[in-house]
């Protein structure tokens, strides 16, 4: 391939993209300039499937320190194990792109995003989203893309385009949006209090704003030429779809009125191996699995959409009973067991001095985070066992998404001057429990003495669409978030929002749903703060 390359301007940036002519054996590399920050932006797929039921992409973002002109510290003077950051925009650029692969893909695909150059004023996160989008343009493979991407702060009633990190320290919101032309796709923001009309505003603006990149990605991907690889879904057996529907439809529509949910997970899984065992003589295992998988996604979905029945009884709007007890750890600075259904958070608050302050070593510069909040999700909170350790991703993304949601009621180190670290132990989850742990770090900080401006309280929230009709349900539990569309997380005080996160497992949504989501969402959280 001779050597592309694409120019356009962005808000007040000028964007370069360039492929063929480094990286040229991976099906899809792209260097992306944004002002001065460079990333190299890789995309491999499998070209025969992995005999799996689920999509294997895998997203590594990584962080050079030659990008900012430093030698890593430490003995062995080079990069480790990916930092909370890292792990973070890994996690930021897999969200909107998984669900644009199609159903039934289960090739392995791998996309790694490198720094290679820093402009300290050029934060790297959307230069890698969209660097990934257009290396997945010119890969070949079955993405339902491009997507773009876009940073929107607020300051003084107005949106502000892709602000500089030094731009966003006086802005009221830092909010990143992805999402194709036609529809929004994933949300990750903190907020300082804003209404639910100015975080819909921000987030339209920003799907509005992106069309420019979407469009020069086309542009750019048309250049490259690369044709797209076909690929067709395997067809279903319809007479093993016949003989599973009508052997367990009926048992699988009771199994889901049971509202306990290890009890109805039990009873589920005695109904699938007893039809496994039954039609594995004559049948693959993964096939009749997949089918009762998506029998169970149609049952769930069907009887919420249609009939207005929760798995639990409760009403599409109703919060899970709450209990909440403080102070119930005695020699700890602040604790709070907080209890919503069958989701239970055990939050404890410690205080130290300014001396106890985490020092981050981040590419652009070192610096001191006063406020930490770290979330712990043990087997033993699903009933299962497991291995213990370090940290898992979905640990360090939900302790982010949890400490955005409080980070704007704490006091400033001039009124307040402790360092402050909680932890969110999960005791027990069925959905929500990043939820929970800002409703429980709330209780904690409070019971530690720490005088926050306000309580917060946080909510997820659901969606089941199918064409045109949808509905959105409140304080999702598990099986709800594993059926449907939407994760939709959101936090905030009695005046406005703090933190929000969205997630959409279907091919985008409309502001229609977006506003009917933050309306429903803002009744529940105000039913929490009591």
């Amino acid at each position: 391939m001779n050597p592309i390359r694409k120019e356009f301007q962005y808000g007040d940036k000028l964007v370069t993209l360039e492929t063929g002519e480094i990286a040229r054996q991976a099906d899809g590399a792209v260097i992306i300039d944004v002002d001065g920050t460079s990333l190299l932006v890789t995309v491999v797929g499998k070209k025969e499937a992995n005999g799996g039921d689920f999509f294997p992409l895998t997203v590594n973002y990584q962080e050079k320190a030659y990008a900012a002109g430093k030698i890593p510290g430490g003995f062995f003077k080079r990069e480790g194990r990916p930092s909370e950051q890292e792990t973070l925009t890994s996690r930021l650029i897999d969200r909107p792109i998984r669900p644009l692969f199609p159903e039934g893909y289960t090739n392995e695909v791998q996309i790694i995003a490198t720094v290679i150059s820093l402009n300290p004023e050029v934060d790297p996160e959307i230069p890698a989203l969209l660097g990934a989008s257009a290396a997945l343009a010119v890969s070949g493979l079955p993405f339902n893309g491009p997507i773009g991407a876009a940073c929107v702060g607020y300051k003084d009633g107005s949106y502000l385009l892709n602000p500089s990190p030094s731009a966003l320290k006086e802005s009221e919101l830092t909010l990143v949006v992805a999402g194709t032309a036609h529809a929004v796709l994933m949300v990750e923001s903190e907020a300082a209090g804003l209404s639910e009309e100015v975080m819909l505003g921000a987030v339209l603006f920003g799907h509005e704003q992106m069309q420019l990149a979407i469009n020069a990605i086309n542009e750019f991907a048309q250049a490259a030429g690369t044709g797209i690889v076909e690929w067709v879904a395997p067809e279903a057996n319809a007479e093993l779809v016949g003989l599973v529907t009508e052997a367990v439809e009926a048992d699988i529509k009771a199994a889901y009125t049971i509202a306990e949910k290890l009890v109805r997970q039990e009873h589920l899984k005695g109904i699938r191996n007893a039809i496994v065992e039954k039609l594995s003589v004559s049948h693959a295992e993964n096939d009749i699995r997949g089918i009762i998988e998506h029998l169970e996604y149609r049952i769930v979905r069907n009887a919420i959409l249609n009939e207005g029945k929760r798995i639990d009884g409760r009403a599409l709007d109703k919060i899970r009973p709450i209990t909440i007890r403080t102070g119930v750890l005695p020699r700890t600075h602040g604790s709070a067991l907080f209890t919503r259904g069958e989701t239970q958070a055990l939050v404890v608050a410690t205080l130290g001095t300014q001396r106890d302050a985490q020092i981050i070593d981040a590419l652009a510069g070192e610096y001191k985070e006063p406020f930490m909040l770290h979330y712990n999700f043990p087997p033993y909170s699903v009933g299962e066992t497991g291995f213990v350790g370090s940290p898992k991703r979905r640990e360090i993304g939900h302790g982010r998404l949890a400490k955005r949601g409080v980070t704007a009621v704490l006091p400033n180190m001039d009124e307040f001057p402790y360092t402050i670290r909680v932890v969110s132990e999960i005791t027990e989850s069925n959905g929500s429990s990043s939820m929970a742990s800002v409703c429980g770090s709330s209780l904690a900080l409070m019971d530690a003495g720490v005088p926050i401006t306000s309580p917060v309280a946080g909510i997820a929230m659901g969606l089941i669409k199918e064409g045109d009709s949808f509905v959105v349900i409140s304080d999702i539990m598990g099986d709800e978030d594993h059926l449907g569309d939407m994760d939709f997380k959101v936090a905030g005080s009695a005046d406005g929002i703090t933190a929000l996160q969205m997630d959409i497992k279907i091919e985008g949504i409309t502001a229609e749903i977006m506003k009917t989501a933050l309306e429903q969402a803002k009744q529940g959280r105000l039913h929490i703060l009591g």
